[in-house]
């Protein structure tokens, strides 16, 4: 699951610190890519007891608490802010606080300290998703801005990023026009769409391009597609011995009774921190439910990788897909297509051989 030391480079031009680190999708990510990690700031203690048994450093605490300058040799700011006042399955405390966010952001760029703003709001964690252009401010402030940002979010929160963007570009970065990933465009075996902000203080900031078809229900892959691949199915990597059907937890349309489903042929729906009551339904076999290294599979992680502590589904839903990961860090800090699909096959062997 680790890059062979040898391979290391002996001085890598990135390091990073990624705040909102979680269970350590993106850290994964930048080590398949050998790009070292200075720590990943994570105040959950499950998912720091996961980040311990999968050796990436930590300061479990947080983000709040934390400056720029305690991480001096970090060159690389990530971030993945909490999303469930923002996700169309919480209460939507940030979607009817997204124009006071967005105000938020510019005040800041103004030099403003807005903390107390942030605490008025109707649920705190939402002021959560400026945290990292508080990091930005702060290094561009003390003269040692970042070399390139990453954020990541859910697709409403869009418009902060579009702020972030203009509030970055201001001060001089090249920022790429925000974006939302489909995750399955990316050869994960799961539907996932998420905001995406690449920013380079030196350069140009870039996207990554998919390398794998959209999915759409009802319509099966182009076999015959000259450079995009077919999506991943879960029934390729979960090597379950019979097909099988998957019963969402979540219903449709507001109806608790429609409930989504989807084959083992074709690729999961989001994996949210209650996949453990998705059912899975196999002929002759009755009901089961993923086991915990599935839903992590179904994230892009290798069926071995260390999940500790408790409420393990939810850290994997929390997580970023490490597969996504390699695929906009790659291209975020100019490593080249080589670099990414050397990272992408050392993942998968590890897949292979977990």
């Amino acid at each position: 699951m680790t890059a062979p030391a040898s391979q290391e480079p002996t001085e890598a031009p990135f390091r990073i610190v990624d705040l909102f680190a979680g269970p350590g999708g993106l850290d994964m990510a930048a080590r398949y890519l050998r790009v070292p990690v200075v720590t990943g700031v994570e105040w959950d203690k499950d998912a720091c007891e996961t980040r311990k048994a999968a050796g990436l450093p930590t300061a479990s605490g947080d983000v709040r608490d934390f400056e720029p300058a305690e991480f001096p040799t970090a060159n690389v700011l990530a971030g993945g802010p909490p999303c469930q006042t923002y996700t169309v399955a919480g209460a939507g405390a940030g979607r009817r606080a997204l124009d006071e966010v967005v105000n938020l952001a510019k005040l800041m760029a103004k030099g403003e300290d807005v903390s107390s703003l942030i605490k008025n709001l109707d649920d705190e964690r939402t002021g959560l998703v400026l945290e990292p252009l508080r990091w930005a401010l702060a290094a561009l402030k003390a003269g040692r801005p970042y070399e390139a940002i990453v954020l990541e979010q859910v697709p409403a929160v869009l418009p902060v990023w579009e702020v972030v963007r203009d509030v970055l570009q201001a001060k001089g970065y090249s920022v790429a026009d925000p974006k939302v990933l489909h995750t399955e465009q990316f050869g994960v075996p799961q539907t996932r769409r998420r905001a995406i902000l690449v920013a380079r203080w030196k350069g140009t900031a870039v996207m990554p391009w998919p390398t794998h078809q959209g999915y759409r229900k009802g319509v099966a892959p182009d076999k015959s597609h000259p450079y995009l691949e077919s999506w991943v199915s879960m029934g390729e990597v979960l090597k379950r011995p019979k097909p099988f059907e998957v019963v969402s937890n979540y219903g449709t349309g507001g109806d608790p009774k429609a409930r989504g489903r989807r084959t083992s042929d074709v690729p999961a729906a989001t994996v949210t921190g209650k996949i453990d009551r998705n059912r899975v339904l196999g002929p002759g076999d009755g009901e089961s439910r993923f086991e915990d290294f599935e839903a992590g599979q179904l994230q892009s992680f290798p069926a071995n990788y260390p999940w500790s502590g408790n409420r393990i589904p939810q850290q994997i839903g929390n997580a970023v897909p490490p597969r996504l990961g390699i695929h906009v860090l790659a291209a975020a800090l100019g490593l080249g297509d080589e670099a990414r699909d050397r990272a992408i096959a050392d993942l998968e062997a590890d897949a292979i051989t977990a």
